[in-house]
């Protein structure tokens, strides 16, 4: 990199390149969060069933996890962190908005929205190891926790507006296809934001000072030397060709699934993956809500926006204790997780907006704080593909708790809520173990390094 790369990244403050990512999710969190509240219904419109709906939504939240085992290590492997982030952007903001057209397609409507849908799950995945790594670089200057917390705070707000934009939309033209087209302006307000960032900050690793890293060698490639060295995040051009080459397939298929990557981050990973499995889904949450006859149906999307609301103050409150006093106060997720199902899923009215509090909470720890753990455990060449590993796993495990507590919600409640309080045991056991190793290791808690 040259020397007026350096410069344009720091003319920029840590805080306003944080707050700027951050105002590039929540716009295009509006975009997606307020396409989801309405999945299900516009696919009813186009003649599914609620097992098609079921299997396209659930599918879709698998891609958007498990897609980047992938995407991850395509970043480290190719540099190109910043264009995957904007494909992946990109792909949320062009496919929401063609959603509007399905209703007047005729016969191909269901199949065109499947498609779409499954293709704007995938833009998550295709951007969120990347955007990962971008901001972990940048906010190690502002403490890593109050950087990704204040970044999920944002995210949240436009969580909480997104629905809220399309109920409004709802009520005044009496169908689903204008609300899709109205996210169209988020969408473009994303886009251009992004730009903007790219332009000003087009290397955010000289904020910690990793510009230029000596390559690290992988299990896959233990040969890996200097003449492999390239740019963290180059600008103009792409790592040698016949490198890659050298690697095969056998070396990407080990690199994607987390090869030479510490012992300690997939403890972590398998810890944070238990809490993932374990915390009920919204899904069952609102089915419960409306099949128990404890809220109109019209009343749930206002419940969802109060928990996004929740989660975004999560998110700030337990990043700022994460940078104050380290990775102990990660301790409480399973703890919130195990109290979800008793309160959540009960007969009364009031114990469930206290569950939907707890979810809140302990989702917005789950998908902020504890991302910043991870940047601790892996260097900068490889933290995408660790970002990638980590969510991959978790969205395995959250597809088998999916399938577990909808099936024990049919079978047994008690039996429901026993398995969901031991399944957090056995996390908050790991987790004890293992961050003290990591502070065993690093002789100072694991806090964000400076």
């Amino acid at each position: 990199m040259n020397g007026s790369t350096g410069g344009s990244a720091r003319a920029w403050t840590p805080w306003r390149v944080v707050v700027m990512f951050g105002g590039v999710s929540l716009a295009a969190d509006m975009v997606y969060e307020g396409a989801r509240s309405m999945y299900g219904p516009l696919l009813a419109a186009l003649g599914a069933s609620a097992l098609v709906v079921g299997l396209v939504t659930g599918a879709g939240e698998a891609m958007a996890l498990v897609l980047r085992f992938v995407f991850g290590p395509l970043a480290d492997r190719t540099g190109r962190y910043w264009a995957l982030t904007i494909l992946g952007y990109g792909m949320t903001a062009v496919c929401v908005p063609l959603l509007a057209v399905t209703p007047f397609l005729g016969g191909a409507g269901l199949a065109v929205g499947i498609v779409l849908i499954l293709l704007e799950r995938s833009g998550k995945a295709v951007r969120s190891p990347s955007k990962s790594a971008l901001l972990a670089h940048v906010a190690v200057e502002v403490g890593r926790g109050r950087g990704f917390g204040v970044h999920k705070a944002m995210d949240q707000v436009g969580a909480f507006s997104g629905p809220l934009v399309v109920a409004a939309v709802l009520a005044v033209s009496g169908a689903i296809w204008p609300a899709y087209l109205v996210l169209a302006v988020p969408g473009a307000a994303a886009m251009v934001l992004l730009a903007v960032l790219r332009a000003r900050v087009p290397d955010p690793s000289v904020y910690d000072g990793s510009a230029r890293p000596a390559p690290v060698a992988s299990a896959a490639d233990p040969s890996a030397g200097p003449e492999d060295e390239t740019n963290l995040l180059p600008t103009t051009s792409a790592p040698d060709p016949t490198a890659r080459t050298r690697r095969g397939l056998r070396a990407w298929l080990a690199e994607s699934v987390g090869a030479g990557l510490p012992p300690e981050f997939f403890r972590y990973a398998a810890a944070a993956s238990l809490t993932t499995g374990g915390l009920v889904t919204f899904g069952v949450i609102s089915f419960h809500l409306t099949t128990e006859g404890l809220v109109p149906v019209a009343t749930v999307p206002l419940v969802y926006a109060g928990a996004m609301a929740v989660e975004a103050l999560a998110a700030l409150v337990v990043g700022s204790a994460y940078d104050r006093v380290g990775v102990r106060v990660l301790y409480v997720v399973p703890v919130l997780v195990a109290l979800v199902p008793a309160l959540a899923l009960s007969s009364g009215l009031a114990a469930v907006l206290v569950g939907v509090v707890v979810w809140g909470f302990a989702f917005g720890v789950q998908d902020s704080t504890v991302k910043a753990l991870v940047a601790e455990l892996v260097e900068a060449p490889r933290r995408a593909t660790a970002y990638g590993v980590f969510a991959g796993i978790q969205g395995a495990l959250a597809v088998v708790g999916g399938g577990v507590v909808g099936w024990l919600y049919e079978a047994s409640l008690p039996t429901l809520v026993v398995v969901v309080a031991l399944s957090q045991a056995v996390a908050l056991i790991l987790l004890v173990t293992t961050l003290r190793r990591v502070e065993a290791h690093t002789g100072r808690g694991a806090r964000t390094r400076h």
